[in-house]
């Protein structure tokens, strides 16, 4: 969830054109200029509202379904800076079975005594019916506010056809008319009330702009007025819909009331419900903004499944498009956690940047400052420069707090970031040398015995371990299909190693390289210049580990190239038997003692050689063995693959034990030898 409103189209429609009745002439009649001149007389002068109706998305962003719920946000937004002033503790939001909407508070009431400026108006009509005007632009009324421009109210009243305005202010109740943005009546006094203050707006947006179907969706209101309640602690909204306007289909209830005494906290938690987080407790908390007015409030989780969203606010209103105040979250957050990592003495922290901690993050941050700037009327980014130093300043000093008071989920934290910053940077490497590479022919590892065919198809490379061994195999191979690349000793762990110590790895660059594909996103079969790759290591503990080593790294960093059949294991022999003029290969001690009593069951000493390495073996007999395609066996490396429920829970167990046995937690192998140390039967030493 990008925003908690939820009710923005992608497609906006273009400004339609408002009634004749609403388009301003010129001051006086005249007949057009011909001959395509242009003067004074061509010139005109647009008063009170007509701007609005000539541009409404000048004021609204547009007309279609987004404008038209952002004039249900003006509405309450003046009733929640009501409320966040102080003066206001209830917000009614209702739609009615005409579509008409009505927002109702029990704040001041809209001043309805006589403007001093314009003394046959009462200030009520001048609010509106006058652009730029209100009470928000001193701070005397409002220490901060949504309203900024004076044009919220009046722009509404130029879009509907119809609007009704009621006032209490001293046990009186005061009620006006307007009809696209003009009063259809005076003022009226209506009559005493006694437990009753606050101002109510009723509206209906008008056909003529917003198009003959256009209608208030209960769904989308609903959303914004719940939103609203989270925003701000102190605030009951009730909400109501009549009942004829929800479909069948529709979630929204007719009723509700919200009020939220944990704030965001409460929304994120809402959320969320059953998802698994990095850390067993959110980042929560608020504070004022450098000691004074202002202030700011946070609520942030790392769900596991990283499927996260940062929805912000200033002063109540959905900042879309973020701003500063996100800026200065961001900056807090990655400042502090690499101010911890330094504490803990992990140099790996230094590469963190902002979105290597709030990537996949669930953030929910609500600023409340004076005189804020945004970007246009539709409010949807933040610009003041200040705002981020006040929310980096208030956020970065719980955040430190929150860190050394919770140790292990500090850690967890800090370990994930760093992830995420190792994988950012192997996917700039790997932009950078596709780059590169782009405007050069390919180069191939200088150690690579290439085979001679053109295309992939039927070709494969033997992966094998030391020179030695490669002298060998590069003799036993076929020129045509095989070919070899030589590895010097055991390759890096990548499961447990930086993405630096990956680049600056050499065996492994000329593996990545000979095999043309790529890795991680940057992966592409159709690039793969062989068929099979073989890893064929010798018979033995160390032969073992590599090809561990070796699995790893293609499941780590290539793991389509497994899924697709790719990746196979060869199996050399281990012992040579001979008999006279018999002889026979056993891959183990199993195999050994199998052949021993039925190929050499006969009388006669039976001559048991073991191959201290491929490289001790001469050509013929790793040809014979292990690289004759109609000799050899070979198996598969496979990993579960598929959308269903028992394949994706194979699939997890497979990465755990991977990152068990191979991650960076010591601990893990160690608890992993100690659970399955009673089922080992042969130890090599």
């Amino acid at each position: 969830m990008s925003d908690l409103f939820q009710h923005a189209q992608d497609k906006k429609q273009p400004d339609k054109a408002p009634p004749k009745a609403a388009v301003a002439k010129p001051a006086k009649a005249s007949q057009p200029s011909g001959d395509g001149e242009y003067t004074a007389k061509d010139i005109e002068v647009l008063e009170g509202l007509e701007p609005v109706r000539r541009r409404p998305g000048m004021y609204i962003g547009g007309t279609d379904e987004r404008a038209l719920h952002h004039l249900a946000a003006e509405i309450i937004d003046n009733s929640m800076d009501e409320a966040v002033a102080g003066h206001a503790g209830r917000i009614e939001v209702a739609l009615g079975e005409d579509g008409a909407l009505t927002v109702r508070d029990n704040g001041r009431g809209i001043p309805i005594d006589p403007h001093p400026k314009f003394k046959d108006k009462s200030a009520l009509e001048v609010i509106m019916t006058t652009l730029h005007s209100g009470g928000k632009f001193s701070g005397k009324n409002y220490e901060t506010s949504g309203g900024l421009h004076g044009v919220g109210l009046s722009v509404v009243n130029a879009l509907s056809s119809e609007l009704i305005v009621e006032v209490a202010r001293d046990k009186k109740l005061w009620r006006q008319t307007y009809s696209q943005g003009n009063p259809t009546s005076k003022l009226e006094d209506a009559g005493a009330v006694n437990n009753r203050r606050g101002t109510t707006v009723t509206f209906s947006p008008d056909p003529e702009i917003f198009g003959a179907r256009c209608a208030f969706k209960p769904q989308a209101l609903y959303r914004m007025a719940r939103s609203k309640a989270y925003l701000f602690k102190g605030v009951e909204i009730r909400w109501s819909c009549d009942p004829k306007l929800l479909k069948a289909d529709d979630p929204t209830p007719a009723e509700a009331t919200f009020h939220f005494p944990g704030g965001l906290g409460d929304y994120l938690q809402a959320s969320l419900e059953a998802r698994k987080c990095l850390t067993d407790q959110p980042f929560v908390g608020e504070g004022k903004l450098n000691g004074g007015t202002g202030r700011a409030e946070w609520a942030i989780a790392w769900p596991l499944d990283e499927e996260g969203f940062c929805s912000s606010y200033c002063n109540t209103i959905p900042t879309a498009q973020g701003g500063t105040h996100e800026t200065g979250l961001k900056s807090a957050l990655s400042r502090g956690l690499r101010a911890y990592g330094d504490l803990v003495k992990n140099k790996e922290a230094a590469k963190v940047q902002a979105d290597d901690i709030t990537g996949g993050a669930a953030i929910m941050l609500s600023v409340f400052i004076a005189d804020p700037q945004f970007q246009g009327q539709t409010k949807d980014k933040l610009s003041n420069a200040e705002a981020h130093r006040l929310v980096e300043t208030a956020v970065r000093d719980h955040f430190d707090h929150w860190l050394s008071g919770h140790p292990a989920q500090a850690n967890a934290l800090l370990e994930h970031a760093i992830e995420r910053a190792e994988m950012r940077l192997k996917r700039r490497a790997a932009k950078e040398t596709k780059r590169q590479s782009a405007t050069r022919r390919v180069r191939l590892p200088g150690k690579l015995s290439d085979c001679t065919r053109n295309t992939s198809q039927g070709t494969e490379i033997f992966l094998v371990e030391g020179d030695s061994a490669g002298g060998s195999a590069k003799q036993a191979r076929l020129r045509e299909t095989q070919a070899v690349l030589p590895l010097r000793g055991k390759i890096l762990n990548v499961a447990s190693a930086t993405a630096d110590k990956m680049r600056a790895n050499q065996e492994l660059s000329d593996l990545i390289e000979a095999l043309g594909c790529g890795t991680g996103d940057q992966f592409m079969e159709d690039d793969l210049r062989y068929e099979k790759v073989i890893i064929m290591t010798d018979a033995d503990v160390d032969g073992a580990h590599i090809a561990s080593l070796l699995m790893t790294f293609f499941f780590q960093e290539m793991p389509t190239l497994v899924e697709t059949g790719h990746l196979y294991l060869a199996l050399p022999p281990l012992y040579r038997l001979s008999q006279g003029g018999k002889s026979a290969y056993a891959r183990d001690d199993a195999h050994k003692d199998e052949l021993m009593e039925t190929v050499f069951n006969g009388r006669g000493k039976v001559d048991v050689s073991r191959f201290k390495g491929l490289g001790e073996m001469p050509p013929s007999q790793l040809k014979e063995t292990t690289m004759d395609p109609t000799k050899r066996i070979l198996l598969r490396v496979t990993i579960p693959t598929g959308d269903g429920p028992e394949i994706k829970t194979e699939a997890k167990k497979t990465a755990k034990l991977v990152e068990s046995l191979m991650g960076r937690k010591p601990e893990l192998r160690f608890a992993y030898i100690q659970e399955h140390a009673k089922f080992v039967q042969d130890i090599d030493i």
